[in-house]
């Protein structure tokens, strides 16, 4: 039998315990626990073989009173004494994607975000849409290119226009970049026409990761118009291979930054708001650039799941929606690149040398943190990923 050892001060402490997928020497996936420096292979240490699975989505398919019973389980197990050949060094083992993808829908939720990009955008005009304070905007992505932490992101090609030029080329994307956000993974699904109130949230939820939604501007900017992301958006998203429990988040729970003018029409309005004090970092080869502050977001992960579905859309098991980029109010705290560079005109200076968007060879690395129970801190690892040339 091994006694796990926390450090002091670990982001992964039993306050935490992150759910992945976990393979040792070439060796089948299965579901594995994160505690300190440590993985505990739950199908060995509890005997249960749904944790034998490649994906989280058969335990999670399994709802909120299960979560919770196996949570304690866990808990009471990594106390005492887990199985000798259960336990894994971090270093020893390979993470995969923890979820298998069902749907993959990515929100606008920050006001500060939009109201950058409308400023670049849309200069003579208001820097929010008039539907924007109504409604959690999102658009439907592509969940074939979810892609686990460590993945390369090959740049993608497709149509760009220079506001200057008369006609639109083909080729690679020149204006690559990132967004710092949290991803929200459901656990339990539900049926058509039968909507997630907010206060449902929790029991429909099963954890958080950290979410790189990776964007080409460019193809975006040419695109977009009259209709939304496609191209510019659908050929990589990277996600953490750590998945927070939402019931380890509990007491990073804070109040909405206010929702008051206009108020939220009845099917978004929370009774316990889900706001989270979420700090994240975002690393350009290897040099600190950013620290957005998922705490400054306007709507909250409840109301963009509300919004998802009511108008009677179902939810499976495996469904990931993204916030949308976190920005906060102050420069150092925006979470792209073309917030960070203001649309390419105010270079950053990395490593020594003048940037804007993103060049091959580059590499990007998300971490984030949050208060946990009893005063403690907890992690969510990062999610990372370096840009290869173009095919």
């Amino acid at each position: 039998m091994t006694t796990i050892d926390i450090p002091a001060g670990s982001l992964f402490g039993i306050d935490n315990l992150p759910y992945g997928v976990f393979s040792v020497d070439g060796g089948s996936p299965r579901v594995g626990v994160r505690v300190g420096d440590s993985l505990v292979d739950l199908a060995a240490a509890l005997g249960d073989d749904v944790f034998a699975a490649p994906t989280l989505n058969p335990f999670m398919a399994q709802g909120y009173d299960r979560w919770v019973a196996v949570r304690e389980r866990i808990r009471d197990l990594v106390a005492g004494e887990v199985p000798d050949g259960a336990v894994h060094a971090i270093e020893r083992v390979t993470l995969h994607l923890p979820i298998e993808v069902a749907d993959y829908v990515d929100f606008y939720a920050s006001e500060h975000h939009a109201s950058n990009v409308g400023r670049l955008f849309r200069p003579d005009a208001e820097p929010l849409l008039p539907n924007w304070k109504h409604l959690p905007v999102g658009y439907h992505g592509r969940s074939g290119t979810v892609l686990v932490s460590g993945t390369d992101i090959m740049r993608p090609s497709g149509q760009r226009k220079a506001p200057a030029d008369t006609a639109p080329v083909f080729g690679p994307s020149t204006r690559l970049d990132i967004e710092a956000e949290m991803g929200f993974i459901v656990g339990t699904g539900t049926p058509l026409n039968a909507p997630i109130t907010p206060d449902s949230f929790p029991r429909h939820v099963f954890g958080a990761v950290l979410l790189n939604d990776w964007s080409a501007r460019d193809i975006q900017a040419w695109e977009y118009v009259p209709l939304g992301p496609h191209l510019g958006k659908s050929f990589a998203t990277s996600i953490s291979p750590w998945v927070v429990p939402i019931i380890a988040l509990e007491a990073a729970r804070i109040p909405l930054p206010g929702q008051t003018d206009p108020e939220p029409l009845p099917y978004l309005r929370e009774s316990d708001p889900w706001g989270l004090d979420i700090d994240l970092v975002i690393a350009w080869n290897g040099e600190e650039v950013s620290h957005p502050p998922f705490r400054e977001m306007y709507w909250s992960p409840a109301q963009m799941l509300a919004h998802l579905t009511v108008n009677g859309a179902s939810s499976r098991t495996g469904d990931l929606y993204g916030s949308g980029t976190i920005s906060g109010p102050e420069k150092h705290q925006r979470g792209a690149f073309l917030e960070l560079s203001w649309g390419g005109k105010e270079p950053l200076t990395v490593k020594g040398e003048e940037r804007t968007f993103l060049l091959d060879g580059d590499e990007v690395v998300i971490t984030g943190t949050a208060p946990g129970a009893n005063g403690s801190r907890i992690g969510f690892g990062e999610v990372r990923g370096r840009v290869l040339p173009a095919n």
